[in-house]
């Protein structure tokens, strides 16, 4: 039961992703309803059974029957949100994968800040390669100059990054233009 759930608040803006036990407790408590069910490869809805039998659709999204005020959340820097931010991607040679570090782009010892336009997704290769030098005295060029994202939403960053690769969640996520010019 570790699939993830979109929950939407009763206007249907994003509030959260929850586990399905979560979401499940949601719907049997009557506090939310299920938009959309959990389908399989093949395009059929999963079904849950309880021990004496009965068959419940597992869902993929729930929308809360109340609405649920919350102040607009600040982005936090923060490695996943770094990560998520350049979509797992080395911003150096272009690399895509899990073993990645985060690199300053004009290093600490120069007065570089701990900041989101200083701080960018790095292979450990190119961050070998560049160390603790200044890119021009390397040779090495960003893919894209990093900025803070416009849009915060009120599921984490990588929450967000993931959940647009939901075709179901998709309709329920807010487009945007990320800092890269790419619609999310």
């Amino acid at each position: 039961m570790s699939q993830e759930v979109l929950v939407l608040n009763s206007d249907y803006e994003p509030l959260n992703v929850c586990n399905l036990r979560r979401a499940l407790l949601l719907v049997f408590s009557g506090k939310a309803d299920i938009l959309h069910a959990r389908e399989d490869a093949e395009g059929r809805i999963q079904e849950l059974r309880t021990v004496s039998g009965e068959r419940y659709a597992a869902p993929s999204v729930v929308r809360l029957r109340y609405h649920v005020r919350r102040p607009l959340p600040e982005l936090k820097l923060s490695r996943r949100s770094v990560f998520a931010r350049d979509n797992y991607t080395c911003q150096y040679c272009g690399m895509v994968g899990k073993d990645l570090t985060i690199d300053h782009v004009m290093p600490k010892r120069y007065g570089g800040p701990m900041s989101w336009e200083n701080l960018v997704t790095c292979c450990r290769k190119c961050n070998t390669k560049k160390g603790d030098k200044p890119m021009d005295k390397v040779g090495m060029r960003l893919a894209r100059q990093p900025r803070r994202p416009r849009y915060t939403p009120y599921i984490s960053l990588n929450k967000y990054v993931a959940g647009t690769r939901h075709d179901v969640w998709k309709d329920y996520l807010p487009v945007f233009t990320d800092i890269n010019g790419v619609v999310q």
